[in-house]
């Protein structure tokens, strides 16, 4: 039996023992998000992966009596297809609202993974949810891999900008404008940005998995094991009588008579929301924090700017070395190995922001592909190589895409790479007073491509954190958002087009919003240089070239201390 073989066997299994719980706890259906209790993307247990074998960073399974649905978006298609096709009807996500599947069915759901505000989105057709306090899909395995509790550290006002009882004083400013009691904090990446602490709870994140309430007089209350903030209590950021036990908060809510209480409708559960619904009033709303956490202030920013030049040196001196020194057969897991080994060698870097994309042909056309030690392909030298990836460091967060070529790569590659060039450059360029949002930006990312009837399945672009999520918005670059672009934002910029089972395209880079005295524009954060030979320079406008020659020149002006004369003298001819 080979691998897939075996995988398929062992998933069914599982599928199975999930089934027969159904009949004890009269439903027809159970549902599995990939978020946590936590509702973070990235997760040490990943329920999703362990009932389908999807490893995308979002998407929902539905186990039903007789069938297994998997809902996921446009860039986890083909992925998904690939991962649990054979025992999985993969439905693009958008499908699932208004969805007849689970008419007049009833599905049962973790109500700690859950919010109101999902179920009303995506479940809503004569579907009836039944919410348990407990985990399905945890009776039938509990085996994770868990990070060992850790403490949780602080940043100085040094690294962040700002103290952390200004950002209080923000919230306070909030909650007597919306005559509101106490702001209750369920995303972890937000008590991270008022309180100024990070964590060791994410695989790819420095988050410190916690939950805060926040009074309109200043008052505290971190929800959280006492032993996670030792080092907090200690610097006084926080008192003791100011931490909550988790097993002791629904006691607290008890205090909480007719308080008028602000909850995030993003990542607040139906369990936590009905908790404080026995007492108080709710209110769900966005949480105010997701929009001040990304306006970045020039601290934050300028320790963006140093980390990406690190970043810059460990992935340049990668693709020298892939493109020159190298004279091996490798696989794209041992090509993702060696450019984590680059990274490594400066000090502030910590770990990746995210699973590494590196894919050679066919598997570059999978949006999220991720190679496996025992499955990952020999990268042909005659093929299109994609790398996406990014670093953690200290103190900032890094995103960044290239697509290279070894040989000569034939004109339709060129002519589309070309395209998608155009529209990375149109992005970086645009003018802001006339493309105020991520929406109307999309549109110029997309022209070139659908000049030629083409696309892709996935937004432009996704706000970052600072030494935070790599994911992170309101913010973002797509077809639908309307947020308006402030100074300090940062976010991605990354057109693409996959050709499926032949080989995919993107150019990413992170910028930040910046002011002059005609206003409001972008600048690069990310300093690597772009493949010259999959460029018909031909395509490109008077605009576009003078652009790469000043994008390259300032690469080679910020990077050229840190390299020796070999690769120093190979990123002076991309100018």
């Amino acid at each position: 039996m080979d691998k897939v073989s075996k995988k398929n066997k062992m998933i069914s299994e599982r599928i199975k023992r999930l089934r027969s719980k159904f009949h004890s706890l009269d439903i027809d259906g159970y549902i599995i998000p990939k978020n946590d209790e936590y509702f973070s993307e990235y997760s040490s247990k990943d329920r999703l992966k362990t009932i389908s074998n999807f490893s995308g960073s979002a998407g929902y399974a539905v186990i039903l009596k007789k069938k297994n649905y998997l809902f996921v978006d446009g860039r986890y298609t083909l992925q998904a297809q690939l991962e649990s096709g054979n025992l999985f009807n993969i439905i693009n996500i958008q499908n699932i609202i208004n969805c007849k599947l689970f008419k007049n069915l009833s599905l049962g759901i973790d109500s700690k993974l859950f919010t109101s505000h999902q179920l009303k989105t995506f479940f809503k057709v004569k579907t009836k949810i039944k919410k348990f306090n407990f985990n399905l899909v945890d009776t039938i395995f509990n085996k994770y891999t868990l990070p060992k509790p850790k403490p949780f550290f602080s940043l100085s006002t040094k690294i962040v900008g700002e103290n952390h009882l200004k950002k209080i004083k923000k919230i306070c400013v909030y909650l007597k404008k919306e005559k509101m009691d106490y702001l209750f904090v369920s995303a972890p990446e937000n008590i991270a940005w008022v309180l100024n602490i990070r964590g060791y709870d994410n695989p790819h994140s420095p988050i410190p998995n916690c939950r805060l309430l926040i009074g309109k007089t200043g008052k505290i209350y971190c929800i959280s094991n006492l032993i996670k903030l030792k080092k907090i209590i200690k610097e006084k950021k926080l008192k003791k009588e100011n931490v909550i036990e988790i097993k002791n908060f629904k006691i607290f809510t008890k205090n909480l008579n007719d308080k008028r209480i602000v909850i995030d409708k993003k990542s607040c559960s139906l369990y936590y929301e009905n908790l404080f619904k026995e007492k108080a009033k709710i209110f769900i709303k966005e949480d105010p924090i997701y929009y001040l956490k990304s306006i970045k202030n020039r601290k934050e920013i300028y320790n963006m700017i140093k980390s990406h030049v690190i970043d810059g040196v460990a992935l340049t001196r990668f693709l020298y070395w892939i493109q020159n020194i190298n004279k091996k057969k490798i696989t794209e897991y041992e090509a993702q190995k060696k450019l984590e080994s680059f990274r490594r060698k400066n000090k502030s870097y910590l770990f990746s922001s995210f699973n590494t994309i590196a894919g050679t042909g066919a598997n570059a056309s999978i949006i999220h592909y991720r190679a496996e030690k025992k499955t990952s392909k020999i990268i042909n030298k005659k093929d299109i190589f994609l790398c996406d990836s990014g670093g953690q460091y200290n103190y900032g967060t890094t995103d960044v895409t290239r697509t290279i070529h070894f040989g000569k790569p034939k004109k339709y590659m060129k002519d589309i790479f070309t395209r998608v060039l155009k529209g990375h450059i149109a992005v970086v360029t645009a003018n802001l007073k006339k493309f105020y949002n991520g929406a109307l930006i999309d549109n110029l990312a997309r022209k070139n491509l659908k000049d030629i009837g083409l696309d892709y399945e996935h937004g432009t672009g996704h706000g970052v954190g600072f030494f935070l999520n790599v994911h992170e918005g309101p913010q973002s670059i797509s077809k639908f958002n309307k947020v308006k672009l402030k100074e300090g934002m940062v976010l991605s910029n990354e057109p693409g087009y996959y050709n499926k089972g032949k080989f995919g395209i993107r150019i990413e880079n992170l910028i930040f919003v910046d002011r002059n005295k005609k206003g409001l524009f972008f600048e690069n954060l990310t300093l690597v240089p772009i493949e010259k030979k999959l460029i018909n320079y031909n395509e490109l406008n008077k605009i576009e070239k003078d652009y790469l020659y000043k994008y390259h020149l300032n690469v080679y002006s910020k990077l050229f201390y840190y390299l020796n004369k070999v690769e120093r003298r190979w990123l002076a001819s991309f100018i």
